[in-house]
């Protein structure tokens, strides 16, 4: 029996009706077709799929889509405004902190949340607060670079 759900996503406003056992993160990509959160490892270690719900960063993997009715979420595709891409994507551009790009959008999304909670981090509140977001890629110092410049962009 399907549930129906509003949720505000990237500002706009969704009405669904989606079975209780969907995932905010299959939501997202086949509902709304926002294939920006990537899911991993559907078990939310890798966390990939990180999302923001009503501020807060969430793996949309361990989250189900009925859970999210009446929040608000921002996804890696709701941060580019007006042709901007934001702070923290221009810092993992500019210092090179992805590499094969799966990770990337989970940990934009995880250091937005530090960034606004912290406004100046260290190198390691920034590997603190990025530990539940896994690259096997860059080896992080690119990662923790990114940050940093986007922390000095953001002020």
């Amino acid at each position: 029996m399907k549930q129906n759900i509003t949720v505000e996503v990237n500002g706009v406003r969704h009405e669904s009706s989606v079975e209780p056992r969907t995932l905010l993160s299959h939501y997202l990509r086949e509902e709304l077709g926002l294939t920006g959160t990537h899911v991993g490892c559907e078990t939310s270690m890798c966390g990939a799929c990180t999302v923001i719900v009503d501020g807060a960063a969430v793996k949309s993997c361990s989250m189900f889509a009925v859970q999210a009715d009446g929040s608000k979420v921002l996804t890696i595709e709701g941060l580019k405004k007006n042709g901007q891409y934001h702070p923290v994507q221009e810092g993992f551009w500019e210092e090179h902190g992805l590499q094969c790009g799966f990770c990337t959008p989970g940990m934009i999304m995880s250091s937005l949340q530090l960034l606004q909670r912290n406004k100046n981090p260290n190198d390691e509140q920034i590997r603190h607060a990025l530990a539940g977001n896994l690259c096997r890629c860059t080896g992080y110092q690119h990662i923790v670079s990114a940050v940093k410049y986007a922390a000095k962009r953001m002020k």
